[in-house]
């Protein structure tokens, strides 16, 4: 059994990790948060302590790191004696976390696809332009790494395996659904890093249409969904990790991500972007300054983490699948709805943060015991199912479906 972990990052979906990770440290052992700025990290041991959320008494501490340099990495896993690395900071990290894992034999966690911070919308599959190259090396170090385990990718692969093993025959399509139909009292802010955020959006829209990559442009193509509890939105076809993920491992002939966007926030975008502001390429000021316009924008705009103090509203995230069961057309939504306030009390982050860092402790939860401990690189659709979502709906993300039968909560 593995314990001891090692949290690295310090903003809002950090936050709700450690949180989790202190309601549950009778079974993962130690804590400990690291960052460049260690400020961060003690804020977050400060909100641990103040809701008393440690469930049994055990260590909480705060380091400075700068996590690109593998060896300080690899040292303070080693200092610490962290078994499990949960990596929710910036997606540039991915693959020098990666490698203090393996250098140690730690069991590696993230949330997102890794990003070069000099590429942006990288041609698909993009897993396999870094991760999927490392297979090898995880297995021959008998080292756990599981990809995307946040929400969307995360619990959205889970729910499209769940559906593959047990509700459908075929499955002819996936249409994953993202909606944020909270609302905070700031005139424009992103909901996690702007950095990340932006780059998401600036190139070519990737998905996986009739057993092949099609490309569109970003706002190009835009549906009306009805949901539950939050109702009618519009969502937005886009680029997404587990569209990349999906299509191969799962080998349905259709994988589409849709992410709900309000008019305020497209207006503003496209009023970046096309002012070049979004650019990751540095520009030289009349001054002679080099500056990143996209870093720039970062620095004016809030911190996401910020925002969840007057954050209020639903999310509803979920996978719209369509297929065949016993010879006949079948239509089912698996999903969950996350609530911003409810979060705030709870772990002190909005809901965006919470649906991303509550799965990353539940696969460290089943690292840890055992069932998710594979000693190989697996993205989440590639494990079972049902350990998994049976702990999110006691630790906080609760899974229900739609289908013929009604909307009910789903028991695992």
């Amino acid at each position: 059994m593995k314990k001891n972990v090692l949290i690295i990052g310090g903003g809002g979906v950090a936050q709700v990790v450690a949180h989790k990770c202190a309601q549950n440290n009778d079974l993962l052992g130690d804590i400990h948060i690291a960052s460049r700025t260690v400020s961060k990290c003690e804020n977050i041991i400060a909100s641990i302590q103040e809701k008393s959320a440690l469930k049994v008494e055990g260590k909480l501490e705060a380091h400075a790191l700068d996590a690109l340099e593998v060896d300080a990495t690899a040292s303070l896993i080693r200092k610490t004696g962290a078994q499990i690395v949960i990596n929710v900071g910036s997606a540039f990290l991915n693959m020098p976390v990666l490698s203090a894992c393996i250098q140690t034999g730690a069991a590696y966690i993230d949330t997102a696809i890794h990003e070069d911070p000099l590429k942006i919308c990288e041609t698909p599959p993009w897993y396999a332009n870094y991760e999927w190259k490392r297979r090898e090396e995880c297995e021959k170090a008998g080292v756990t790494a599981i990809l995307g385990a946040g929400f969307d990718p995360g619990v959205v692969n889970s729910y499209a395996k769940l559906a593959i093993d047990e509700y459908f025959d075929e499955i002819d399509s996936i249409d994953i659904i993202d909606i944020n139909a909270g609302k905070h009292d700031r005139w424009f802010a992103t909901n996690f890093d702007p950095e990340i955020n932006f780059r998401e959006f600036t190139g070519r829209v990737w998905s996986w249409q009739n057993g092949e990559w099609t490309s569109n442009a970003m706002f190009e193509i835009g549906k009306e969904w009805d949901l539950p509890i939050v109702g009618k939105q519009k969502a937005y076809l886009t680029g997404h990790d587990e569209v990349h993920s999906l299509s191969q491992i799962l080998g349905v002939k259709n994988v589409r991500f849709w992410m709900g966007f309000g008019d305020h926030y497209i207006n503003v975008f496209t009023v970046l972007k096309n002012l070049g502001l979004l650019s990751e390429q540095p520009v030289r000021t009349a001054e002679g300054q080099e500056v990143v316009p996209l870093k720039v924008v970062k620095a004016v705009l809030p911190d996401p983490s910020s925002l969840a103090p007057a954050y209020t509203g639903k999310t509803c995230i979920g996978d719209l699948i369509k297929g065949k069961s016993k010879g006949k057309e079948r239509e089912i939504f698996i999903y969950n709805v996350a609530d911003h306030k409810e979060a705030f009390e709870e772990v002190g982050s909005q809901g965006i943060s919470y649906t991303a860092g509550v799965p990353a402790v539940a696969a460290a939860l089943l690292i840890a015991n055992g069932e998710w401990d594979v000693k190989k690189m697996a993205n989440v659709e590639q494990l079972p199912p049902r350990p998994f979502l049976g702990l999110l709906n006691r630790i906080g993300l609760p899974t229900r479906i739609r289908d013929e039968q009604g909307d009910r909560p789903l028991d695992f």
